[in-house]
């Protein structure tokens, strides 16, 4: 498969994978208590308001993630009342991890239906691991083409998710820390959340380190949907 048809590929499984990242952020603040991102229309699986809102993230930024390194990368966002935010800082970090949740069931779901796929003779493991060769086809034409999306519906959501879970502003796994701290300290440490030059900070460090981070990550990962293969 040529590079333009799969950039295609890993382009249409991003918008899925952040079209649910993003609802799930949303469906989980509209059930504790903030209705703003379902007021906006972003509490979808519609992938257009989210484009809308966020077309650079989700359209520049993943071409060129992609034409860089291979694999795609890119944001949205679905915005939610700071000052809900302020008064239920435990209820915010579960929003904010309900977006790698969304992603982690993703991944799930892809090694679910990998394995069984094997079972039925239709997939197989292959010889070697790539991000976008998760699995194999057992036998060529339509199979093939399945292994391809499945590979990357499984390496894409992964990524989401570990990157996400980076404690780095402005990511998600940076509100953690919301749910053991004091009033006074996580005031402050909203604060520095929220503070424009640590956020581009924080995304230029997340990004240096997560290469290599994923990489380890991945392979374990690999490893756990093929117990005893011993991939490296």
């Amino acid at each position: 498969m040529d590079n333009a048809a799969l950039a295609v590929i890993w382009y249409l499984i991003f918008v899925i994978s952040t079209t649910c990242h993003e609802a799930a952020h949303g469906l989980a603040a509209k059930l504790m208590g903030d209705k703003t991102a379902y007021h906006h229309g972003l509490v979808t699986l519609d992938p257009v308001p989210h484009i809308k809102r966020s077309p650079f993230g989700m359209v520049i930024v993943p071409f060129l993630s992609f034409a860089l390194n291979g694999w795609m990368l890119g944001w949205a966002s679905a915005p939610y009342d700071p000052f809900w935010a302020q008064q239920n800082r435990k209820k915010s970090a579960l929003m904010s991890l309900a977006g790698p949740a969304a992603n982690l069931s993703l991944v799930i779901i892809a090694a679910l239906v990998i394995r069984i796929a094997i079972l039925l003779g239709v997939f197989q493991a292959p010889s070697e691991i790539l991000f976008g060769k998760v699995t194999k086809a057992a036998s060529e034409g339509f199979a093939n083409s399945a292994a391809i999306v499945i590979s990357i519906l499984f390496t894409l959501n992964l990524i989401l998710f570990t990157f996400n879970l980076i404690p780095l502003p402005p990511l998600d796994g940076s509100n953690i820390l919301l749910f053991f701290l004091k009033d006074k300290t996580a005031r402050r440490y909203e604060d520095l959340l929220h503070n424009q030059a640590y956020m581009i900070i924080g995304l230029i460090i997340a990004w240096q380190i997560f290469g290599p981070v994923f990489s380890v990550i991945h392979l374990a990962a690999i490893n756990i949907l093929y117990p005893g293969a011993g991939y490296h």
